[in-house]
């Protein structure tokens, strides 16, 4: 049963043009050719990243943090409630106003104190910015490696410069070692990243992340195994020259260094916008749907291939609208106030606020004050709300790849 299931999945009328088989894609002692089992080398290099990775944020990026200033949030604990917290495990982190009531007569409180408690208890499980300033240095860190190696390799190469040389004697290229160790080097590293998603930062845009690495794992495997590699090599360099800015910027702006933050924000939006929506269409999709017709007719690996790149394409033009609102709000500001991209969490100061515009508006007073033990079920005296002319908080932090 495996063997023709394996034969029907690698009939070469799927993967190569009319008129080529596997065949004439084999190795010879002059010419080397893109091998599907040449892809098995990126799961042993996403392990080793991972080590890497594990190396570099703790003996590297953790005591960069503490050098650069980084400095924490101080956020109060849930004082403990076994009957909040078997609700908090069991089923959800945010109860509905029904669930509240029930819960406050259970333990004897008010409903306004157990949706503190909820809060509070919810900020404790967030990621700390030493989290998030390592993870970012480790990205920038990469992305910089990954850029630097792509020009290296394809500054010299026509293709890179004329992107009808992508086609130039197609499907029969010869595989350089240069592109091999930039390929293997792109899909090991997202291979890691699929690995350790559940470990990382949760961010808004989370189910994106999933199609994002899904449809990059996927462009990096066929593009190789079919031998797009120098479309592949394109796609990755494109995708790097703004990612190398993105995570600095949120380095930055987690140290609060608002300046740099500012103008890096721009720089990033600047490249991000350029190359998603101009060159990336233009080098890249007009390339494969258009000029890969002068040379051999549609095939089932064509369509295939666009329809990848068209998926990215959308993800693009998502993230471009979540970052021309950010520059709307950056040009309005004078700032950038929020995270880049896709961060799910709020600050217990925003969330603080928030709750007390909601009881300025409904009678003017602030919510409970917490304990004088500094814990968040929310027993005190009421007192007069005070804004000073303070502006309503922002959303949740949002952060773009």
């Amino acid at each position: 049963m495996t063997l023709p299931l394996t034969a029907w999945l690698w009939r070469h009328e799927y993967w190569l043009p009319p008129g080529i088989t596997w065949e004439d894609m084999k190795e010879t002692e002059e010419t080397r050719y893109p091998q599907p089992k040449h892809l098995l080398v990126s799961l042993p290099c996403a392990l080793l990243l991972i080590g890497l990775r594990f190396i570099f944020e703790r003996f590297v990026a953790v005591p960069l943090s503490q050098k650069m200033g980084l400095k924490e949030r101080l956020l109060r604990k849930a004082s403990p409630n076994p009957v909040l917290e078997a609700f908090y495990a069991a089923h959800h982190r945010s109860p509905k106003e029904g669930e509240l009531s029930g819960l406050a007569k259970q333990c004897d409180l008010q409903p306004r104190q157990v949706e503190r408690w909820f809060r509070c208890r919810r900020n404790q499980d967030r990621p700390s910015l030493t989290k998030k300033f390592c993870e970012a240095s480790w990205r920038t860190t990469f992305y910089l490696t990954s850029f630097c190696t792509g020009l290296a390799t394809l500054y010299d190469k026509p293709w890179f410069w004329d992107h009808r040389e992508c086609w130039t004697g197609y499907p029969q290229q010869p595989l350089l070692y240069s592109t091999f160790g930039y390929y293997m080097l792109e899909l090991s590293f997202y291979c890691s990243l699929v690995i350790t998603l559940p470990f990382d930062v949760k961010r808004k845009d989370f189910y994106e992340q999933i199609v994002h690495h899904a449809i990059t794992i996927s462009l990096i495997s066929f593009s190789y195994c079919a031998n797009y590699i120098r479309i592949g090599t394109l796609v990755m360099i494109i995708h790097d020259a703004s990612d190398c800015f993105l995570e600095p910027t949120k380095i930055f702006n987690y140290l609060k260094w608002r300046k740099i933050c500012d103008l890096l924000f721009i720089i990033f939006s600047a490249i991000f916008l350029f190359t998603r929506l101009v060159v990336f269409p233009y080098k890249v999709l007009y390339n494969t749907y258009y000029y890969s017709m002068e040379i051999y007719q549609p095939f089932l690996g064509y369509y295939l291939m666009n329809g990848l790149l068209m998926v990215l394409q959308l993800l693009h033009i998502f993230w471009s609208c979540m970052i021309i609102h950010m520059v709307y709000r950056f040009l309005l500001r004078g700032t950038m106030e929020r995270d880049l991209r896709s961060d799910s969490e709020d600050s217990e100061n925003n969330e603080e606020e928030t709750l007390q515009e909601k009881e300025a508006k409904r009678n003017g007073v602030l919510p409970p004050s917490p304990n004088s033990n500094g814990s968040c079920l929310g027993i005190g005296k009421e007192t007069p709300l005070q804004l000073n002319g303070r502006s309503r908080p922002t959303d949740s932090h949002a952060k773009m790849r």
